[in-house]
């Protein structure tokens, strides 16, 4: 392009100093692209005004397509995703824009006496130069893209952190900027992710249904006004409540974690009773080794039998029901559970005494036999 560059200038300042041709590549632009046309014409107008004065300052340099100032194109792609356009649609911006460009200056070239075949040099060289144009306004966007989001989730991470565990309680404007208000009530979310690369793609996926997230003491964590409804990966969910008082569901929905298994949207409320039981482990095993005591933890038929009986209790005492979620006869069961009370003397809550509490009882047998079941998969 070195031959044609002078050429190229003097078509390019053709093209700047023509308000009629600048319109036809803003009008472009806007055409093709609704998320740009929803910007000020004005601003369009002069994020092409720099890159038209860009090309001609980097012509008279004399320097190749690839190499020199574009700080226009990486301020355009910046500005571009601030303003909250698209990737895809400041592309279709760039691309009818700079096509409209080169048709513009084709003409202008021609009107001008330059033969059909500089002129398809000129093409070329001008097409390349525009298109390092185009390279470094993506390589802009991108930059500002990711600390823009670096940025939005620091701030989001580091209010949520004084929000649930510990620090100064953010004022309106730091709530504001996060998205959160002050008199708003709010379910904290706790998940068990802890890979940043799979806590951005979770993140993402919860965003569908608002709510600020970010990293907490390692964790997936966030705050909704809906809480989510479904998730492959495992979710603790606290009931709705103001601002002030949702540090102290944050520990307690932490602590459900611990208890819950599998995948899924748990409520905080349905794992109350297993969360506040294991908070107590020593106690736990106190009960276990008192009830229990008699069993093996090397027999399988002892962890069929434990299994049984906590089945049985996890759903109220009923043989039919844990024989179908056991997948077996309910002569099995009724083996099982009278074996275990023939070894241990257990109650399982079908002849309460009448001294203490039904309740009690089936809570503390539940107890010492999900204590013992544990103890034993370590």
């Amino acid at each position: 392009m070195p031959g044609l560059s002078a050429m190229v200038r003097q078509v390019l300042e053709a093209v700047a100093a023509d308000e009629q041709v600048v319109e036809r590549v803003v009008g472009a632009a806007r055409g093709n692209s609704p998320e740009v046309a929803r910007l000020p014409a004005e601003e369009n107008r002069r994020h092409i005004a720099f890159l038209l004065s860009e090309g001609i300052a980097h012509l008279e340099r004399g320097g190749s397509p690839d190499d020199g100032d574009f700080s226009a194109a990486l301020a355009l792609g910046a500005d571009r995703a601030a303003q909250g356009v698209s990737m895809a649609g400041l592309l279709r911006g760039v691309h009818a824009g700079r096509t409209e460009l080169i048709r513009a200056a084709v003409e202008l070239a021609r009107s001008m006496g330059v033969d059909d075949g500089t002129i398809l040099d000129f093409m070329i060289g001008l097409d390349h130069y525009v298109g390092a144009v185009e390279r470094h306004i993506v390589s802009g966007y991108h930059t500002a893209e990711l600390q823009l989001a670096r940025t939005a989730r620091d701030l989001n991470a580091q209010v949520l952190r004084r929000l649930l565990v510990s620090g100064e309680f953010p004022d309106a404007s730091e709530l504001a900027r996060a998205g959160l208000r002050a008199d708003g009530r709010y379910h904290c979310v706790v998940s068990g992710v802890t890979d940043p690369s799979h806590a951005r793609t979770l993140e993402q996926r919860l965003h569908t249904s608002g709510g600020v997230y970010g990293l907490v003491e390692g964790r997936l964590a966030g705050l909704t006004h809906v809480p989510p409804v479904s998730s492959d990966d495992l979710l603790v969910v606290s009931p709705a409540t103001v601002l002030k008082s949702l540090r102290a569901l944050y520990s307690l929905c932490a602590k459900a974690l611990v208890v819950a298994s599998g995948g899924g949207v748990r409520m905080l409320t349905d794992l109350a009773g297993e969360t506040a039981l294991a908070a107590f482990p020593a106690l736990a095993g106190v009960l276990a080794d008192s009830l229990l005591g008699q069993l093996d933890p090397k027999s399988s038929f002892h962890h069929e039998m434990v299994a049984t009986a906590l089945c049985y209790l996890d759903h109220g005492g009923r043989l039919g029901a844990t024989a179908a979620a056991l997948h077996i006869h309910t002569n099995t069961v009724r083996y099982r559970l009278d074996r275990l009370v023939e070894l241990t003397g257990v109650d399982l809550g079908d002849t309460p005494d009448a001294a203490r509490s039904h309740v009690l009882t089936a809570l503390h047998t539940w107890w010492a036999l999900r204590s013992w079941t544990d103890r034993g998969a370590r």
